[in-house]
Order: C-alpha cells, then sequence, then structure tokens
C-alpha cells in the first residue's frame, strides 16, 4: 500500500513566517463517526507536529457519535488506551478566520508509533480503496454535494426547532422554495463570508440553491482527481460552515432528518474514471455512458445495501427514505432522472458520470467516498450490468419489482458485517471495529435519546 503523504515541515515555517499574528492552532482529525476531534494548541507547539508528529490515544478513533468510549473495540482498557501518532496532512494548515484573527487549523492523520498508516483511520480506509484504482491505472473524479440545514440558535417556546429571520425582512422562511432567490438573498451575509472563509481554507466551494424546505441550502464543491482531498475538502467546508453560522446567530446542521415532515438532507457525489491522461473513460455519446460506467453503476448497485451503515450512520439517517421524497429507496439507476440512486446527469458526452444520491449528509465524507468507490471498483472489476434503466417514476419501479434499500439501522449493520467484498476493499479490522462501534451506539440510543443529546447531535451531525 502506498503510504499517504505526511506534510513536510518547511510547509510550517513558511505559514508562521506569512502570518505571524497566529497564536494557537486547532489540530484535528476526522473519527469514524465523521465528528472531527483534536486539540487547541499554542502556536509554538505547531513546528513539532511537523517535525515528528502529535501522540493521541487510540480510543477516539472509536468514540461513538456523543464521544463517548466504545469499550467492546478493545481499544480502551484492554489496548492500554495507547497513543498513536497523529502527523499533519499536507496544505491543511491554514487561517481559520471564523476562530479569530489569531488563529490557525490543521487537519491530521493518525499512524502507528512504527510509522504505518492506522487501519482505522478514515482517511487510510479511503487511501486503501485509491490503491485498487491506482494498481489499474484508474483515478476516480468526485465532487460533493452537501445539504443542510440553518436553524436559529433559539429554540421556539415549546423547544422546537425554528429556521432563523431573514437578513432582509426579520421575519423566518416559510413554504418550499425550491431555488427561490429571496430565500438565498436572506441568507447572504452567511454565504458571503462562507465563500470567503473556503477561499482562505483552499476548499473549492462553488453555488448554492434554496433546497426543498425552509432554510435548507445546498453547496457544491468542485471536482476533483484526487478523491482524497475532495474528502478533506468535504470535512473542511462542513467546519467551517457550522462555525461560520454561529457568527450569523443560527446553527448549520447536517443532521440527515431534523424536521419529521420537511425534506431530509442529502451528501450526493458525483463520480467519473480517468485514466493517468486525464480522459474520462465514462464518456460516450449514449446518455447512459460507457460500458465502463455502466459496470461502475452495476457495481454501486449490487453493493448498495452492504454499503448503507456507513451511507446512513444514525438512527434519524432512515427517516430520509420515503417515496417521493427525493431521497432514494432502491438500489435503481437511470438517465436525467431524479428518482432513482444513481442517475447519469444530462449533458455532454466528456461529462457523462453518475451522481450517487443515498447518501445523508451527517455521514462521514471518507467513508461515503471509500464505499461507493469500492462498489464501483468492483463492478468495473467484475464487469457487473446494472440492468435496464429506469425510465419515468423510480419510486413506482421500486414498488412494482419490489426492491428497497435497508431502512432498518440493525439491518444495515449486519448486512456491511457479513459484506465480504466491502471486507475485502475496506479491511476486516475496520469494518469489525465500524460495526462494534454502531453497536454499542445502538445499545445506548434509548438511554442518549434526551433533548440535551438531540441538541448535540443537531449541532455535531
Amino acid at each position: 500500500m502506498t503510504l499517504p503523504l505526511v506534510a513536510d515541515p518547511q510547509e510550517c515555517r513558511d505559514f508562521l513566517a506569512a502570518n505571524p499574528q497566529v497564536q494557537f492552532v486547532e489540530v484535528f482529525f476526522t473519527s469514524m463517526t465523521g465528528v472531527p476531534r483534536g486539540k487547541r494548541l499554542r502556536v509554538h507547539e505547531l513546528q513539532a507536529i511537523y517535525d515528528y508528529g502529535r501522540f493521541l490515544p487510540g480510543s477516539i478513533l472509536v468514540v461513538d457519535t456523543t464521544g463517548a468510549d466504545c469499550e467492546e473495540t478493545g481499544l480502551v482498557w484492554e489496548d492500554g488506551d495507547a497513543d498513536r501518532r497523529a502527523r499533519p496532512v499536507p496544505g491543511t494548515l491554514k487561517l481559520a478566520p471564523w476562530l479569530g484573527p489569531d488563529m490557525a487549523q490543521v487537519m491530521l492523520s493518525l499512524y502507528e508509533l512504527d510509522g504505518t498508516p492506522n487501519d482505522l483511520d478514515p482517511r487510510h480506509v479511503l487511501r486503501r480503496v485509491l490503491d485498487r484504482y491506482e494498481a489499474d491505472g484508474l483515478i476516480p473524479v468526485v465532487a460533493c454535494e452537501l445539504e443542510y440545514y440553518l436553524v436559529d440558535t433559539e429554540r421556539t417556546a415549546d423547544g422546537d426547532l425554528q429556521p432563523p429571520k431573514s437578513a432582509l425582512t426579520g421575519q423566518r422562511p416559510h413554504g418550499i422554495q425550491v431555488y427561490g432567490l429571496p430565500e438565498l438573498e436572506s441568507v447572504a451575509p452567511f454565504l458571503r463570508e462562507l465563500w470567503a472563509t473556503a477561499d482562505v481554507l483552499g476548499v473549492p466551494l462553488e453555488g448554492a440553491i434554496s433546497e426543498f424546505a425552509p432554510s435548507q441550502v445546498e453547496l457544491t464543491l468542485k471536482h476533483k482527481p484526487d478523491a482524497l482531498s475532495a474528502a478533506d475538502d468535504a470535512v473542511i467546508y462542513k467546519r467551517a460552515t457550522k462555525g461560520v453560522a454561529l457568527r450569523h446567530g443560527c446553527e448549520a446542521t447536517f443532521m440527515a432528518k431534523p424536521w419529521a415532515d420537511r425534506a431530509g438532507s442529502g451528501f450526493h457525489v458525483h463520480v467519473s474514471i480517468a485514466n493517468p491522461a486525464g480522459d474520462n473513460l465514462c464518456a460516450s455519446e449514449d446518455p447512459q455512458g460507457s460500458a465502463l460506467l455502466k459496470h461502475a453503476i452495476g457495481g454501486m448497485k449490487a453493493l448498495m445495501g452492504d454499503c448503507m451503515a456507513i451511507l446512513a450512520p444514525n438512527a434519524n439517517s432512515y427517516r430520509r427514505f420515503k417515496a417521493n421524497s427525493y431521497a432514494p429507496v432502491a438500489p435503481t439507476w437511470g438517465v436525467n432522472n431524479r428518482t432513482v440512486s444513481l442517475r447519469v446527469p444530462a449533458g455532454p458526452a466528456p461529462t457523462r458520470h453518475v451522481e450517487h444520491r443515498v447518501a445523508g449528509a451527517d455521514a462521514n465524507p471518507y467513508l461515503v467516498l471509500a464505499a461507493l468507490l469500492a462498489a464501483a471498483h468492483h463492478g468495473i472489476t467484475t464487469k457487473a450490468d446494472p440492468g435496464p434503466a429506469v425510465e419515468g417514476d423510480g419510486y413506482a419501479a421500486a414498488a412494482r419489482e419490489n426492491t428497497r434499500l435497508p431502512t432498518n439501522w440493525f439491518a444495515a449493520v449486519d448486512l456491511l458485517d457479513r459484506s465480504a467484498v466491502l471486507r475485502d476493499y475496506l479491511g476486516d479490522r475496520f469494518v469489525d471495529m465500524f460495526c462494534s462501534v454502531k453497536r454499542t451506539e445502538q445499545a445506548r440510543f434509548f438511554e442518549v435519546v434526551t433533548a440535551l443529546d438531540f441538541d448535540w447531535y443537531l449541532r455535531n451531525a
């Protein structure tokens, strides 16, 4: 396995010379549950991380969504809560303007003490999958789209969630108003600062739309021929979005379904496959794409159920999947059709690709990309046949064919646990530990579902 790159120590020296105002740095990595965790350090501590690394307890890789230990993993008491070595990710040392003018941040990845990648770190899990593509001379090109809600920091008199007041009218939005321009204008100060912050962070953040519910928005990250960097962008973007929103009196929540009667928030991933020369191997005058694209879709379709525990990792995640909701309910595919799970968008032949529409916004970006790219590679390798494309209503087609995705959190974890293909791609130890964490969360579910924990999850999904 090719080792993931570690930042050059000179990167730190150059950054500090260019930014003498920096006094504090937040260092963070992404745990299995997708929640960034780390430390706030004095600036004089930073160079040592670049020169050698920073020790962090291995148990925080497998804490649950609320940050509690998962003793069943064996990484707490049996392991002596032993340290691992955290190393900085190249290019991620940036100013963090939402935290203050003297703040910076840098992303870390975890290694064993001997320098080998920790196989439970989600970045390394994704890199393991990408190594399979590299061995075959293939390069996944991906773009991430994330939907989320802006929620007022103040609750209603009954303690319920409510949209923030418009920056223009002082009124709270109501009605769906999908693609509404006034709805975007009402949050324009937030969007302006978010785009400016993304530019500082080097995150390629593009346009915004008003989504299918009041105060729900979607912004797109530009496609990249580097899936690991694209996942980094998604994690950094989510973190910055939450920070910028708080500066505007609201919270950004990537919770999959914060309102039972409103649209859920999805994490859509656009995928094509290139060769080392940069040619799109999915390109075709046929609107369905090339044979390679169909094989990739066939793999994604066949393994979609096995992937569900990663694509929908929490109890709340499964509230999204309803007919006629724009959240898919079955492993289906089609052309220019948003009622299916795997959509080949309209466009000229060179842009041909597939949009994977299943994951929720609460899912871990590294693991989402690892799972769906593993499924696509398996499909390419085995020349999987996706079957006929759905035409028209994908929900009706799913009902006719009586095919559905797992909509039960417990069943989804069991499917992943039994998946020989995903164990091959993601690693037996990772799958064992991920399932252990999720089963711990399931056992605790009824103990932690209180108003306080709901608010915590709302903020940290």
